[in-house]
C-alpha cells in the first residue's frame, strides 16, 4: 500500500502566560491508504493536538513550530487559507469527541449535512437532499429522511455521533481522523460506531486515524497502534504484535492497568504511579523514567530515540523490552471468603417505581416516562452491587432515588429497618451522612474558589467535628485516599484527574458513610488514572467496611469491582447475580450481547462471536409490551416468528442457584463467554439474593 499521510518531526507549542508548553515534540508516523492506525496515551499526552496539527487546525496560542504534514505528497503545513479549505472535508474529515458540542443545535440535521456537501461541490437542491438521505442511511439512523428535518437535540449520543460521521464522510474524504468518537458512549453505541468505522476503512479504503485511551477499541478496529507519552511517540508498530509483546514500559503499564473481563478479581490493577512530566519544563533524559521502577541511570540523563526493533517496529527505550520485575504484579489480599448472605443488609429496595411526567397523549391526559419499572435488590455490608445498562436504561435515576434527591412514584427504599422516602427531619440527616455519592466528573462536583482545607473543613464541621481537630481529621482523610498534606492548601484544578476524584472520595468519606454510590466514578479518567481509582475503592471497602452501589456502562470495569452485577434494560432489572457467574455464564440475550460488545485488548483471548445490537433503546414514554427487550432481541420474535410470548407475556422470574433472570428463553443465546479464571483456593462461592422484579409487576 503507498502511502497517503506522512508526518515528519511535528513540534507543536502553546504559549501561555505562565510559560510555552510544548504539547508535540518531534512526532512522526506514517499512514497507508485503506490503513487503520491508532494514537494512544494518557490525557495529556499530545494525541489531540497532534491530530490538530494534522488538520493545520492549530489556533493562538497555539504555533506549529516545526514539521511536515504531507497528504499525498503536498504539505498541509504550507497551505494557505483557500487550498486548506479544499482540503479539510474534501481529503481529509475529522471526527470529534463530543458530536452534541460539534453540532449547531439551531440548525437542522438537513442544513448541516448539506452545507458540508456544497462547501465542495456545486449540486442542486434535490441531489443535496438525496446525498444527505444516502448518507444518514449508510451511518444506520433510522427513517433517515423524516431524521433530517429534526434538530441535534432530538438525537440521543449514539445517534448524534453518526451524523457527525456523516458530515465527515459526506465528500468521501481518504483520510478520516476520529478524536475519541466513542468515549463516552454505552459498550453497545460503540460496537455500532466502531463496526461502522471498520466497514468503511474496509469497502471504501478510507484511512483512519483513531485517537483514543481505550486499548480494547485499538485492539479491535486498528491494524497499528502508536503510543504516545508527553508530547512523543515512544512504541508504534502491529497492534497484536505491540499488545502481545510490548517493548516499552508505558506500553506495558496502560496495558497492565487495563480492566478486562479475564484479570482474577482479587488481584488489583497495576497503576502507574506518579504523574506524567509538565510540559512547561524541560525534560532531561526519558520522560517516563522518573514512574518506571526499571529506569536505570542512563534513563534520567539521556532521551532515547525511536529506533527500529524488526517487524517494522519501533521502541524508545534503553532497555528494549526488558521483563517487569515480579514487584510490579501486586498479589493483593484475598477476597472475604464469607458469605454475602450472611451479612446484614444495608438498603433494601422493594419495588421501585419512578414515572415522569412525559408529553401530551391527548387533550386531558399526558404520557409518562417510565424511567424506573419495579425493580428489587438489596445491598449487603461490605459488599460492591454493580449496576449496569444503556444509556436511558434508569441506573442514573435509581441513584437519585437511593440518595433521596428524588422521591420515587411507589415502592420501598428500606435503611435501617425504615423506608427511606418518609423519613422526618433527623432521620433523614442521618440517612444523607450515612449515604454518600462519587460523581462522574470530579470538578463539577468541587468548588474551583476553594482550597481542600476549607472544602473538607465544612464537611467535618457540619459533622460536628471540633475546630481544633479539624486539620488532623482533613491529614488523616488525605492519607485514607493515598495523598499527602501538602494537598490541604491547593485549588482542585492543582491536581490530575485522579487525585480530584480521591478528593471527592475524601469528603464523602468525611460523613463517615455506610454506603457510597459511584455514579459512572472512573467514566470519565485515563486508563492508568482509572486503575488507582478502583484499587482505591476496594481498599477502603475492605479497611472500612464500605459497601457500593457501582454504576457503570463498561463490564469489564463493573465486574473488577462488583461481587454481583445488576444487568438493568428500559427500567427493568433484567439479570442479576454474582459477577463471576453472570460474566462466564449470561442467561439473559441482552447481558450475552452487552459482553460480546466489551474489546479486550489482551491477543491470548480467543474472541467469541461479537453480536452489535441494531436500533436504540425503545422510548420510556410507550415500552413494548411483554418482555421490553423483544425489539431488538437476537433471538426474539424479530428473527424467530414463531415466539410471539416475547411480544404478549413479561417473562417469569427464574432465580435457580440465587442466579436471576427474566426471560422466556433464558440460556439460549450465548455468543461466546469469556473464559473467566478459577477463584483462588479456600474462596468460598459468592452468593447473591439480588432478585428481579416480579414477574406480576405492570409491564
Amino acid at each position: 500500500m503507498s502511502t497517503l499521510l506522512s508526518v515528519r518531526d511535528l513540534a507543536t507549542t502553546f504559549h501561555t502566560s505562565s510559560g510555552p508548553v510544548t504539547s508535540a515534540r518531534g512526532v512522526s508516523f506514517d499512514l497507508r491508504r485503506g490503513e487503520s492506525l491508532a494514537l494512544v496515551g494518557e490525557s495529556g499526552s499530545g494525541k489531540s493536538v497532534t491530530a490538530m496539527s494534522i488538520m493545520n487546525m492549530v489556533r493562538s496560542p497555539g504555533v506549529i513550530e516545526a514539521g511536515q504534514v504531507m497528504l499525498d505528497g503536498r504539505d498541509v503545513l504550507a497551505m494557505g487559507a483557500d487550498e486548506l479549505r479544499g482540503v479539510r472535508g474534501r481529503r481529509m474529515s475529522m471526527i470529534f469527541q463530543d458530536s452534541v458540542a460539534a453540532l449547531d443545535p439551531l440548525m437542522k440535521i438537513e442544513d448541516q449535512v448539506v452545507e458540508s456537501i456544497r462547501a465542495h461541490r456545486r449540486v442542486s437542491d434535490t441531489v443535496a437532499h438525496e446525498e444527505a438521505v444516502h448518507l444518514l442511511e449508510m451511518v444506520g439512523i433510522p427513517d433517515p429522511a423524516a431524521r433530517l428535518k429534526d434538530y441535534p437535540l432530538a438525537f440521543s449520543g449514539g445517534m448524534a455521533q453518526r451524523v457527525m460521521i456523516a458530515i465527515a464522510l459526506a465528500n468521501q474524504p481518504e483520510l478520516l481522523i476520529c478524536d475519541e468518537p466513542t468515549t463516552a458512549l454505552d459498550v453497545t453505541v460503540q460496537a455500532q460506531i466502531l463496526e461502522l468505522i471498520a466497514k468503511l476503512n474496509r469497502e471504501q479504503n478510507t484511512s483512519v486515524l483513531f485517537i483514543t485511551h481505550n486499548l480494547g477499541v485499538v485492539a479491535q478496529l486498528c491494524q497499528r497502534v502508536a503510543v504516545m507519552y508527553a508530547g512523543r511517540i515512544v512504541e508504534i508498530g502491529d497492534t497484536a504484535s505491540v499488545f502481545a509483546d510490548p517493548r516499552h514500559p508505558y506500553t506495558r503499564d496502560l496495558l497492565k492497568a487495563t480492566p478486562t473481563l479475564t484479570h482474577p478479581r482479587h488481584l488489583p490493577l497495576t497503576s502507574i504511579e506518579g504523574r506524567p512530566p509538565s510540559l512547561r519544563e524541560e525534560i532531561t533524559g526519558c520522560a517516563y523514567a522518573p514512574r518506571d521502577p526499571l529506569a536505570f541511570e542512563k534513563c534520567f540523563v539521556s532521551d532515547p530515540a525511536l529506533t527500529p526493533g524488526g517487524e517494522g517496529r519501533s521502541h524508545a527505550c534503553w532497555l528494549g523490552g526488558a521483563p517487569l520485575p515480579a514487584s510490579r504484579v501486586e498479589e493483593g489480599s484475598a477476597e472475604s471468603a464469607i458469605s454475602s448472605t450472611e451479612k446484614e443488609v444495608v438498603l433494601e429496595v422493594r419495588d421501585l417505581v419512578k414515572h415522569f411526567p412525559g408529553s401530551r397523549k391527548g387533550f386531558f391526559s399526558r404520557r409518562e416516562v417510565r424511567a424506573v419499572d419495579g425493580v428489587d435488590f438489596e445491598i449487603r455490608a461490605s459488599e460492591t452491587v454493580g449496576l449496569v445498562g444503556e444509556s436511558g436504561c434508569g441506573k442514573s435515576t435509581i441513584a437519585r432515588l437511593v440518595l433521596g434527591i428524588d422521591e420515587p412514584s411507589s415502592g420501598a427504599i428500606v435503611y435501617d429497618g425504615k423506608d427511606a422516602t418518609g423519613l422526618n427531619a433527623a432521620a433523614r440527616r442521618r440517612y444523607n451522612r450515612d449515604v454518600q455519592i462519587v460523581f462522574q466528573n470530579p470538578m463539577s462536583a468541587l468548588n474551583p474558589r476553594m482550597v481542600v482545607r476549607k472544602m473538607l473543613g465544612l464537611t467535618l464541621r457540619g459533622q460536628g467535628v471540633k475546630d481544633t481537630d479539624v486539620d488532623t481529621r482533613s491529614r488523616e482523610l488525605l492519607e485514607l485516599v493515598g495523598l499527602d498534606a501538602s494537598a490541604l492548601d491547593r485549588y482542585p484544578h492543582e491536581f490530575s484527574g485522579g487525585q480530584k476524584q480521591r478528593l471527592v472520595i475524601a469528603r464523602a468519606l468525611a460523613m463517615e458513610p455506610k454506603l457510597i454510590v459511584c455514579d459512572e466514578a472512573v467514566a470519565a479518567l485515563d486508563v492508568s488514572l482509572q486503575a488507582q481509582i478502583l484499587n482505591l475503592l476496594k481498599e477502603l471497602k475492605e479497611r472500612l467496611g464500605l459497601s457500593y452501589l457501582f454504576i457503570g456502562h463498561d463490564l469489564a470495569t463493573v465486574r473488577y469491582v462488583a461481587d454481583r452485577i445488576l444487568v438493568m434494560y428500559l427500567g427493568q432489572i433484567v439479570e442479576s447475580g454474582p459477577s463471576e457467574d453472570v460474566i462466564a455464564r449470561p442467561l439473559h440475550p441482552y447481558t450475552a450481547s452487552l459482553l460480546s460488545a466489551v474489546p479486550d485488548p489482551d491477543p491470548s483471548q480467543a474472541k467469541g462471536e461479537r453480536v452489535v445490537l441494531q436500533g436504540e433503546v425503545p422510548t420510556p414514554l410507550d415500552p413494548p409490551s411483554g418482555c421490553r427487550f423483544h425489539t431488538r432481541c437476537p433471538i426474539g420474535p424479530m428473527v424467530n416468528t414463531d415466539r410471539e410470548i416475547c411480544r404478549t407475556e413479561r417473562p417469569m422470574v427464574d432465580d435457580a442457584d440465587l442466579h436471576g433472570v427474566a426471560c422466556h428463553f433464558a440460556g439460549e443465546f450465548r455468543p461466546g463467554a469469556p473464559s473467566v479464571p478459577e477463584r483462588p483456593e479456600g474462596l468460598g462461592p459468592v452468593r447473591s439474593t439480588g432478585r428481579v422484579a416480579p414477574a406480576g409487576h405492570a409491564a
